[in-house]
């Protein structure tokens, strides 16, 4: 299992657009029915810092989602932001887990 972690921050002002971009990402996902990917996005209390956490089966998965045309349009439009803080990625190990993160 691998598992990425992405923090950054947006410009107040593009927010909103950000978190329809993610939206489109996930319907898209589930349309696919996200075989290998469980892919959650949270939003800070600052309502401008998103942390992404995407837990994959294998590289397969991770290959899905940076496939999709929806998540290519999710990085070009973040990029063109210009966010305050740009995207950092982590790699964890999970160490439990009070669901089954694959059903």
């Amino acid at each position: 299992m691998k598992i990425v972690k992405v923090t950054y921050t947006t410009k107040a002002g593009y927010a909103d657009q950000n978190k329809e971009n993610i939206a489109a990402v996930m319907s898209a996902l589930r349309e696919l029915g996200s075989p290998g990917v469980n892919y959650n996005v949270c939003l800070c209390p600052d309502e401008k810092t998103f942390i992404h956490t995407a837990f994959f089966t294998a590289d397969e998965g991770q290959k899905i989602l940076f496939d999709l045309p929806a998540f290519k349009h999710f990085l070009e439009q973040l990029k063109a932001s210009e966010p305050e803080s740009p995207p950092k990625q982590e790699l964890l190990s999970l160490v439990g887990s009070s669901v089954n993160i694959f059903d």
